[in-house]
Order: structure tokens, then C-alpha cells, then sequence
């Protein structure tokens, strides 16, 4: 057996021996396909529960110990609805402002990890005896390994908030929790869109990403949540010339930016780990089409920053973000 089984295994064995601040989940989910007695105490807290994720039934601590989440708007997630993990995957140098005093005030440990990329030593050094992560997207190989460290739920959602949330409250027996979150998050979209659209009316926004070795326009019909975040619910309107994009983010030359004629610009100088958009953002602002168009001389480009409307995704972080942009857009 080699080292990282045998690790595995141990740790399995005495994931019950793991003692930590307990995540609230004595409410057990509707969507629980089976809950079953483990242990002898008669109030029921050594009991497991089956329920589904993307992959099939994962049998899972009732009541978790050391609750590890591998999204930090998981985390942000679980916390607004009353869930509060003990540890949360992250990579610092991507994370928005807000996220460690965040984590740090409700007593979240911070484990340091390279983007898109999981160190199974790390996480069995950890002793979780519950993992959450985000399943669409994740390989069938991924997700066995999570469950060599610990029970693994793969949630089957793409990340959105609207999507996450009340799944997450299914699964922890807060219901009426995630509703309310929903319902006060929508609340503030809609108070932003009416004060937008009273103040530019129909004036186009262009969300433009620079990244080290291109540019590229965020779609307004794409089915990602930052596109529906700022197309959809905020009611902004794309540049006529991109109105029929259905991709997240859409390769185009600089040589069409006269073309394009937005009255206001959301400019991205894209962060990701091991990658510097900064010369590229150079040169974008130093070429003369760039310096012609009516939105960069009458001073209506904004910074938008990778972290705040990616990994800043959740109640607090969107938040956060439609505040900025009624700052920005509304005199």
C-alpha cells in the first residue's frame, strides 16, 4: 500500500477523533436520500446521512467537525445562510479585499493553495472529516481523490449565487435561510438597476479584459453569472456591435475599437497566478484608437478588478460591487 493510501486511510479511521468549532448542521437536509444511526448516543450525534451530489450518494457526517470548503464563495455562501466551515481553501493573491477580515471575523482558517490546483498532503494534514467543493467541472479522478482525504460532496451547481445558495440550504436544512439571503441580495439589485437606468438610460457599458497576450469583451448573453450580473440584473446595455455574443469573454482586435463606441468602460487588468497583464494594459492605453474613443476622453473608464466580480462572487462581494458601479455610473 503505498504511503498516500495508507495516510488516507488512517485518516478516515479517525476522522471521528477530529474535534473542532461544529458547522450547524443539525437540521438535516429534505433532499437526504437515507439518514442513518452510526453511533449509540440517543440524541443522535454520531449520525451519517446519504445524500446526492453530481457524481452519485456520498455518505456524510451529520453533524461535521472540521468542515473544509475548496471555494472561497462557498465559504461566503455557507456563512451568510448560518453554515460557518472551519477551513477554506484559497489563493490570496486572487481574492478581493474584503475576503480575509471576512473569513478572519467568523473564525475561518485560511489554507494558502495554488489556483486550480489541489495538494493532497496539504488536505490530509487538515483532517477534515467533510470537504465541499464545486462539482460541475470537476474530473471523476479529482473528485476520488477528495474522497481518499474525506467524504466529498460535489456540489452540482456552476458557482452562481442564485444557483449555490438554495442548494446548500437544502443540504444543511437551511431553507428559510437561503431564501431570506436571496431575497435581500435582490432587493439591492433592484434598487441599483432603477437608479442606473434613471441616470444613463439606454448609454452602453463595455466590460474589457486585458490580458497578457490579448484583449477580450465580456458578452452580454453569455450564461456565465458575471455577464448576467452586469447584462441581466443591473440592466446595462453592450455596445450595438457585440449585442449578439454568447461568450463569457470574446477575443477581438484593437484595431475595431472605433467600431465599438461604448459611452462608459468597466477595464480589467486580469489576475491570475503566474501570469501579468501589466504590459499589455501599457500598451492598450498608450495606442492612439484606444486614446480616440469618446468613453477614454471624457474620463469614463473605471478599473475593474479580477477579484472583485470573480472570486469576490456572494452576497457580500456582489454586494460590494453594485455599490461601486452606482457610484461610478450614478452623478
Amino acid at each position: 500500500m503505498s504511503g498516500f493510501l495508507l495516510l488516507a486511510l488512517m485518516l478516515v479511521l479517525g476522522a471521528c477523533s477530529n474535534a473542532s468549532n461544529t458547522a450547524d448542521m443539525s437540521n438535516t437536509s429534505n433532499t437526504s436520500a437515507e439518514v442513518k444511526e452510526t453511533g449509540n448516543n440517543a440524541a443522535g450525534a454520531n449520525t451519517a446521512k446519504i445524500i446526492k451530489d453530481i457524481f452519485g450518494e456520498v455518505e456524510i457526517p451529520a453533524e461535521p467537525q472540521n468542515l473544509l470548503v475548496t471555494n472561497s464563495s462557498y465559504a461566503e455562501y455557507l456563512i451568510e445562510i448560518g453554515i460557518v466551515p472551519q477551513m477554506v481553501l484559497l489563493t490570496a493573491e486572487i481574492e478581493p479585499d474584503y475576503r480575509k477580515p471576512y473569513f478572519e471575523q467568523h473564525g475561518v482558517k485560511m489554507i494558502e493553495t495554488v489556483q486550480y490546483q489541489y495538494n493532497y498532503e496539504q488536505l490530509l494534514a487538515l483532517s477534515p472529516d467533510l470537504i465541499i467543493s464545486q462539482g460541475t467541472g470537476m474530473e471523476q479522478t479529482v473528485y476520488d481523490d477528495l474522497n481518499k482525504v474525506a467524504p466529498t460532496v460535489a456540489l452540482d451547481t456552476t458557482g452562481d449565487m442564485e444557483d449555490a445558495i438554495p442548494k446548500f440550504g437544502e443540504l444543511f436544512g437551511k431553507t428559510a435561510e437561503a431564501t431570506q439571503v436571496l431575497e435581500v441580495f435582490n432587493g439591492k439589485v433592484d434598487q441599483a438597476r432603477t437608479e442606473i437606468a434613471q441616470a444613463i438610460g439606454d448609454k452602453t457599458v463595455l466590460v474589457l479584459r486585458v490580458e497578457s497576450d490579448r484583449y477580450r469583451y465580456m458578452g452580454a448573453q453569455a450564461a456565465n453569472s458575471s455577464s448576467r450580473f452586469f447584462y441581466e440584473k443591473l440592466g446595462l446595455h453592450i455596445p450595438e456591435i457585440f449585442k449578439d455574443s454568447k461568450d463569457w469573454f470574446t477575443p477581438f482586435s484593437l484595431e475595431i475599437l472605433p467600431e465599438i463606441k461604448p459611452d462608459y468602460i468597466f477595464l480589467e487588468q486580469r489576475m491570475l497566478q503566474g501570469s501579468d497583464a501589466s504590459q499589455s494594459m501599457k500598451d492598450l492605453e498608450a495606442n492612439p484608437l484606444w486614446k480616440s474613443m469618446e468613453a477614454v476622453k471624457n474620463g469614463q473608464v473605471f478599473p475593474l478588478k479580477t477579484s472583485d466580480f470573480v472570486q469576490g462572487s456572494g452576497p457580500v462581494g456582489s454586494a460590494l460591487l453594485i455599490d461601486y458601479i452606482v457610484e461610478k455610473l450614478v452623478p
